[in-house]
């Protein structure tokens, strides 16, 4: 353990880490702790060779694997684009599904209507996307009735999980863009939420994790784990979660 980042696994070709929420994979602005990718440099020093072979939005945590030669990551990043990875998550959603498991097929695109550039949607012309789910405990709390969902991705869409089950009748706890207001999402990033609208979003970062990776790569089965974040642990415990301090607006 280190004071950059959990790690999972590591060997002469691999890194795999358990990526906070809240951390971005590629620098923007700040000092050399602000993203991913710049601690990995930290940890295994600036002359390393270091490629992000998958990547999670600022928001999302989980397993995010790091090859540690060239060779090593045109072979992993083949696999991904083969669609020969099996990626499971853990989701804490608002209400329960219709169906205790399913698979959710509908094709995404950008959203053309969107005040926030970044947002897609479900549209007939968009691109194949298929996501399976499976509900594994509903739940009450003082702030209302949730789930948590396993999901698996079959296709690599941007925000794929978090638009499929919002589409699906049941957004994501803390999605600032799919949570069914989008202004959240824009007085966020101009450092303008107030303390009713993080009330309404419950916690400060989208409840999703990647918590399993598991792919056959040079004659054997990779498999890796993480744990859940710990403040995802907290809300499914019932504890309060109204004190965990809020991220910095995206730089």
């Amino acid at each position: 353990m280190n004071d950059l980042f959990p790690i999972v696994h590591e060997d002469e070709d691999l890194l795999v880490i358990n990526k906070p929420a809240g951390l971005v994979c590629h620098p923007t602005k700040g000092d050399v702790y602000s993203s991913l990718i710049s601690r990995i440099r930290l940890y295994l020093g600036s002359d390393a060779t270091a490629h992000l072979v998958n990547r999670l939005d600022r928001e999302t945590g989980g397993l995010t694997l790091v090859a540690k030669t060239d060779e090593a990551a045109r072979e992993l990043r083949r696999l991904w684009e083969a669609r020969e990875v099996v990626k499971e998550y853990r989701a804490i959603v608002h209400g329960c599904p219709p169906r205790e498991q399913g698979i959710i097929d509908a094709p995404l695109g950008k959203d053309e209507q969107s005040e926030v550039a970044v947002k897609d949607c479900v549209r007939e012309d968009g691109a194949e996307a298929s996501t399976e789910y499976r509900c594994e405990k509903a739940f009450e709390r003082a702030e209302g009735l949730f789930s948590l969902l396993q999901a698996r991705p079959r296709t690599g869409r941007k925000h794929q999980i978090r638009l499929h089950l919002a589409h699906l009748g049941c957004p994501i706890v803390g999605d600032k863009i799919y949570g069914g207001d989008p202004q959240l999402y824009l007085h966020f990033v101009n450092d303008r939420l107030a303390e009713a609208q993080k009330r309404r979003l419950i916690l400060p970062n989208q409840a999703l994790h990647a918590v399993g990776l598991e792919f056959l790569w040079r004659g054997e089965r990779r498999r890796f784990a993480a744990e859940l974040d710990p403040v995802l642990i907290q809300f499914l415990a019932g504890e309060d979660v109204s004190q965990i301090p809020w991220p910095a607006k995206p730089a």
